[in-house]
């Protein structure tokens, strides 16, 4: 990059090109271009390359063709002063492809790092910072490549497929980190993989798939603390046999038969029944206080996960992300590493017009925001003129913070297995219970 080139991030962005320059800094890209494998006779270099990666995830479009038209004819009216990349979209996936993953995850992790700057003030809720965890598949396109080296995590018949498991901030909403992996992946390797972006006070709050003996003693000794639903067949043992009459909350051991077979010590910790107007949930913390972690806080944080699960919807339904336009393996990782961090930049801008927890961005109202921008700069727009600035707009782009009083799944899915909760139990119906609690 020409030093002439090298513009400083503004104190407070207005355009949307201000946006990403206040999250791509200069100093970040200082750190990341000596990875990328480009060199100096190539049309596309690697910030070029980046951008139009980027906004070909924001901008309109139903083949990968057209959306390369789109963000190339962007950047060219954003940087008229720069040399121009090339002009096809075989060329650009040449470049892209050429790129080793390495370098596209040292961009994630100098986003990060930049995250942890702007956010530091929203950074930790009731003394932790509240992550979730969760995993899902995406769909990628029947090529032979594909079929024969991304095994399908579902019905023999199903497409090829990729899984992607990603942690997400949840006070603010925020994409933090992401693993990919084949269709029939494990979700908790993938976690113990993650596990290295999370900072030291992070509170991993997640569903019951996540409850393993291996997976909760790597947390808890790497200083991390959890916040997991129950699962009716969690082997549970209470240190006093006078509370098993009645027990419903306190300090019990996570211990299953195999670690007691290998004679591996029991994991102490604190099992909460919160009570919901729907239902009831049970969790299980190694926070072992009342003082740590009131149980309004534990509320609070799982009602947040949802957060995650809406990530998912966020990427596949807002992005069309549904199904990957790639054909071939190591664009199909390309696009995943690209598109991943085009919604964590773009949550990353919400967050940065709204300064507050109570209504997160809406990213829907934030992509229509972008997608006026990219045409108003290619000059593909040709209705009124806008009075206002991108800035302006992106305080607008509330989230729906109304409550609702009907649940969001009004029919059964036939593929979709109920969650068994555990109930309250006494030395009677213990058998019969969905928690298993058992002297120790």
């Amino acid at each position: 990059m020409a030093r002439s080139n090298v513009r400083s991030a503004p104190a407070r962005p207005e355009s949307f090109v201000d946006c990403l320059r206040y999250l791509l800094t200069p100093s970040l890209w200082k750190q990341v271009l000596g990875r990328f494998g480009t060199g100096k006779a190539s049309r596309w270099q690697a910030q070029p390359l980046i951008f139009v990666l980027l906004v070909m995830t924001w901008c309109a479009g139903d083949s990968q063709p057209e959306r390369f038209e789109t963000a190339r004819a962007f950047y060219v009216a954003s940087y008229q002063k720069r040399r121009r990349p090339g002009t096809t979209c075989e060329g650009f996936q040449k470049a892209l492809a050429r790129v080793p993953l390495a370098a596209l995850r040292l961009v994630a992790a100098a986003v990060r790092r930049r995250l942890t700057q702007l956010f530091a003030n929203r950074w930790t809720v009731d003394g932790f910072v509240p992550f979730g965890c969760d995993g899902s598949r995406v769909q990628c396109p029947r090529s032979q490549q594909l079929e024969e080296r991304l095994t399908s995590g579902a019905r023999d018949e199903a497409p090829p497929q990729v899984w992607v498991t990603a942690l997400v901030h949840l006070s603010l909403g925020l994409l933090w980190s992401w693993h990919l992996g084949k269709g029939n992946a494990n979700e908790r390797v993938h976690l113990r993989r993650l596990l290295g972006t999370l900072p030291r006070q992070a509170l991993l709050v997640a569903d019951a798939a996540f409850v393993g003996y291996d997976l909760l003693q790597t947390l808890a000794g790497s200083g991390r603390w959890f916040l997991l639903r129950l699962s009716a067949r969690a082997p549970l043992y209470v240190p006093d046999k006078s509370t098993l009459h009645r027990y419903r909350e306190g300090l019990v051991y996570y211990w299953p038969q195999w670690a007691q077979r290998q004679q591996l010590p029991p994991m102490p910790v604190r099992l909460l029944r919160i009570r919901g107007k729907k239902a009831t949930v049970w969790l299980l913390t190694n926070v072992l206080t009342e003082e740590r972690l009131s149980r309004k806080s534990a509320s609070r944080f799982y009602r947040w996960r949802w957060r995650n699960e809406g990530l998912f919807r966020t990427y596949k339904r807002t992005f069309g992300k549904v199904k990957l336009l790639s054909r071939t393996v190591t664009l199909v990782h390309r696009e995943l590493e690209g598109s991943l961090l085009a919604v964590q930049l773009l949550l990353a801008q919400g967050a940065v017009a709204l300064p507050t927890t109570d209504v997160l961005p809406s990213p829907r109202k934030i992509l229509v925001a972008m997608r006026v921008e990219i045409r108003n700069v290619t000059g593909m727009y040709l209705g009124p003129r806008q009075r206002q600035t991108y800035w302006q707009r992106l305080q607008q782009a509330r989230g729906d913070a109304r409550r609702r009083r009907r649940n969001k799944v009004r029919r059964p899915w036939p593929a979709r297995e109920p969650h068994r909760p555990a109930h309250e139990c006494n030395a009677a119906d213990i058998a019969s219970a969905g928690s298993v609690v058992r002297q120790l």
